[in-house]
């Protein structure tokens, strides 16, 4: 672990184009479930029907964590990119903990949870309203309100998948981390990555482990408070 954490060290002390891509794993340490992992939500039993787990209460109780705060893993990217060195954060979550930390250049694939908007006439609703709101949230039009998040089946957004793929194809260099890289088409972005040196940062093995030029294995957060 003292090795990699020197190499990685020595990766970002020598540039100053940075692009970070993540997954649930930057925010599972501020309390955010993810799904995927040995304590995710996938594999959590329930002794719930499926039309509670996916029901509007469900989503209030497991997907709206509005008291969660940023992590190291949070602040140190916010930190490197009021340094100049980090161009953009391209992440998979949906909590807004990016921005929370101060980061601003955050480009969301999967949307957010802190922003909903009327089906009917696209009013803005905050998370808040989502949150007290009981059933299925009405806007004042009585349309309903849907939080701007991507769900399964659903396609990205073109502008934000425009956006990640420039930054990505420019980047010297592209540390990923906290995620499984099983979820496409987010994960096979990283494809146009063509700079100088890969990392991954992430708890388990990925399926990207062989193309990287340093892994390192373990909490990100306790990583990244390290540099």
């Amino acid at each position: 672990m003292e090795e990699s954490l020197e190499k990685l060290k020595e990766i970002i002390e020598k540039t100053d184009n940075i692009v970070f891509f993540g997954g649930a794993g930057v925010s599972t340490e501020s309390g955010i479930p993810d799904f995927r992992s040995v304590d995710g939500l996938y594999n959590q039993k329930y002794d719930y029907p499926p039309e509670t787990i996916l029901s509007h209460t469900f989503y209030r109780d497991k997907m709206l964590c509005l008291d969660a705060q940023p992590n190291a893993a949070h602040r140190k990217l916010a930190q490197w990119e009021e340094e100049g060195k980090l161009k953009a954060i391209v992440t998979q979550n949906i909590d807004g903990l990016h921005q929370k930390a101060g980061s601003r250049n955050v480009l969301e694939l999967h949307g957010s949870v802190l922003r909903n908007y009327c089906e009917r006439c696209h009013k803005f609703y905050d998370a808040e309203f989502i949150l007290n709101s009981q059933g299925v949230p009405q806007c004042s039009c009585g349309g309903s309100v849907k939080p701007d998040v991507v769900l399964y089946e659903e396609g990205l957004d073109n502008e934000t998948i425009t956006r990640a793929v420039e930054y990505i194809s420019k980047a010297d260099v592209l540390i990923i981390g906290g995620t499984s890289l099983a979820v496409y088409p987010a994960a096979g972005l990283i494809d146009y990555y063509r700079g100088n040196k890969l990392v991954l940062v992430n708890k388990t093995p990925t399926p990207r482990d062989r193309e990287a030029d340093l892994v390192v294995q373990g909490s990100i957060g306790e990583i990244f408070s390290r540099l």
